[in-house]
């Protein structure tokens, strides 16, 4: 089973329920037989927009093609358009594999056709011996791919992705999201994956796109989201980040001044593109922070804070750290190495920051 690959564009898509905008002229282009996450908090439309590429919800202005077709006025039955919901959806009184010809069943597909399907789908998901049991004698991981079995089956254009690990424990997440993603590469499937977790997102999608009230705030593969958020909601919503804020006093080539209060004048390398004396907001991730204790050799190449451990999270690979520095708390990442002990609250400390790691993010 290899299904054809579309494209999908959103072009100025907004959505209004009553005088709330739910989508605020959203633009993305979704590449052939790419995966492509949706990520936001709750409320920031994510869910939203699948539904309305799924046809369950229409968009007022705008419009939403696949492989460069309008599809907007087209009923969601017509679409051809497989969704797979958080709670999986599944017909409880059925067996698994009228669960999975279910839509064939629908379609009124040859019974050798459906037979032949329904077995590639089953097998294509590892449950070919399972075919004769009700969905409730299945685990969740089991129940999850039984759901995207009967999706794929009917071979549609786009896969749409609910939340739909939401509803296992943290083991089954990381293994269901590796099947997912092999499954998606198996069958060269557009996929769109809606989540509002940022690891999920970031471990299983080429690129994503960062939603907050109905607003696109940036699309980008992950490392490019994480290195270069565009905005500080985005640099805290995709990783952990440390966000200080300050004025740009003065540019000087390739070097700016940046006023942090409570911290003073700090040097850094001016970013690509202008930047402007004004407002600004100081960004750098806490694995980047070298930490150590006062009287320690610090790096030339880093500028130094001082401050105070307020807490401690031994976390097995690494410790995290939260330090007071002025009036600031900050967030820092040490690795943790057999033998090495922890820095105690209430300790002095020293966190040397990378000029090269942080990012100037404008208001």
């Amino acid at each position: 089973m290899h299904l054809n690959k579309v494209s999908l564009q959103a072009r100025h898509i907004s959505l209004s329920y009553g005088r709330t905008e739910v989508l605020k002229d959203i633009n993305i282009l979704i590449e052939p037989g790419e995966f492509f996450a949706l990520l936001g908090p709750s409320g920031s439309g994510k869910s939203t927009l699948l539904r309305l590429i799924a046809g369950f919800n229409r968009h007022q202005r705008g419009e939403l093609l696949i492989d460069g077709q309008d599809i907007t006025g087209t009923p969601a039955h017509q679409r051809n358009v497989g969704m797979v919901f958080q709670n999986y959806a599944l017909w409880p009184h059925m067996t698994v594999w009228d669960n999975v010809a279910f839509g064939l069943v629908e379609r009124r597909a040859p019974k050798d056709e459906i037979k032949r399907r329904v077995g590639a789908a089953l097998e294509l998901v590892g449950l070919s011996a399972f075919g004769e049991r009700r969905p409730g004698q299945l685990s969740g991981g089991q129940q999850q791919r039984v759901a995207l079995a009967r999706t794929v089956v009917i071979e549609p254009k786009l896969l749409l992705l609910d939340e739909p690990l939401s509803n296992l424990d943290k083991n089954l997440r990381v293994q269901m999201r590796e099947e997912i993603k092999h499954l998606q590469r198996t069958l060269g499937l557009t996929t769109i994956f809606v989540t509002h977790d940022q690891e999920e997102a970031m471990t299983t999608a080429d690129r994503m796109a960062v939603l907050d009230h109905g607003i696109l705030q940036q699309v980008g593969s992950a490392a490019s989201l994480f290195d270069f958020p565009a905005n500080r909601f985005v640099a805290g919503f995709v990783g952990t980040t440390n966000l200080i804020d300050g004025q740009i006093t003065a540019v000087h080539g390739q070097h700016l001044s940046f006023e942090a209060p409570g911290i003073g004048t700090l040097s850094l390398p001016t970013p690509e593109g202008a930047a402007q004396p004004g407002a600004s907001t100081l960004a750098f991730r806490p694995h980047t922070v070298r930490m150590c204790k006062p009287a320690e050799t610090q790096e030339s190449d880093r500028f130094w804070l001082s401050g105070l451990v307020q807490s401690c999270e031994f976390l097995g690979e690494s410790s995290r750290y939260r330090v007071r520095v002025g009036d600031l708390s900050l967030i820092a990442h040490e690795p943790h190495f057999s033998g090495a002990g922890l820095h105690e609250v209430g300790a002095e400390v020293r966190l040397g920051i990378d000029p090269l790691q942080v990012r100037l993010l404008t208001h």
